[in-house]
């Protein structure tokens, strides 16, 4: 059954972007909620994405100096270290987990700035689109989920759906559309989830998170795994999170 809270603010809008905010029915997304026991756990990469798939792949939010892109593995050879599949960023600069209040933050001309925290970041997903779009054949038409609680936009009254992490507004567009809502506003979230009508992917990232998980074929993430402008880690779907 589709979920509803209700409170006396004002209705949400219409669009996120151009995305389409759907009050009618969460159909699209139940394949996401009717999960199997033991697939697609809390904390684990299949839970932040979907389960099901032949392949995962981690996607990692770069670190920045002075506003432009830097590589984990170039954080972690500048502290001699190497980056794996499961690498957690504040180990990788030597803090604990509370990094954002940490006497670490930087590394003179290497990085000034951490990953972006959160859902894909805009030029992370501006970068993984035409990739996702050659491994679909609905990128004209697909689903995204918005977590409820972001704050900014009032959703109290829109139903949503469920995931082990979230949940979920369900928004409708073209897969190019994914990144419009920073067109709204500049600092917006994109969705958290990101499907095409065909299920040939599942695209997930979280509040919590400095990286995005995406399920799909072996073919996509092999694509993914050789797209340049991304920093790319085979993972499994059992995988923790952190």
């Amino acid at each position: 059954m589709d979920n509803y809270r209700l409170t006396h603010r004002d209705p949400a809008p219409e669009r996120y972007g151009l995305l389409r905010v759907q009050t009618a029915g969460l159909g699209p997304a139940h394949w996401l909620t009717e999960r199997v026991p033991g697939q697609g756990d809390f904390g684990t990469v299949a839970g932040v994405a979907a389960p099901g798939f032949a392949a995962y792949a981690r996607v990692l939010h770069p670190a920045s100096l002075d506003e432009r892109p830097v590589r984990w593995r170039d954080v972690a050879a500048s502290y001699g270290r190497e980056v794996a599949a499961d690498a957690r960023w504040h180990e990788l600069i030597g803090t604990d987990r509370d990094y954002g209040n940490a006497e670490v933050y930087g590394l003179p001309g290497v990085w000034d700035e951490h990953p972006a925290e959160g859902p894909t970041p805009p030029d992370v997903a501006r970068a993984l689109i035409p990739v996702l779009a050659s491994h679909t054949r609905t990128p004209e038409r697909c689903w995204f989920g918005l977590w409820n609680g972001y704050g900014r936009w009032d959703f109290d009254r829109v139903p949503y759906f469920e995931t082990p992490e979230r949940e979920e507004v369900l928004l409708a567009g073209t897969l190019a559309e994914a990144v419009s809502p920073v067109s709204m506003e500049e600092f917006a979230e994109l969705p958290d989830l990101w499907w095409p009508q065909d299920r040939a992917w599942c695209l997930g990232g979280d509040v919590d998170l400095v990286s995005t998980y995406i399920g799909g074929s072996h073919a996509l993430i092999a694509g993914l795994l050789a797209a340049p402008e991304l920093e790319v880690h085979l993972v499994a779907p059992g995988d923790e999170v952190g």
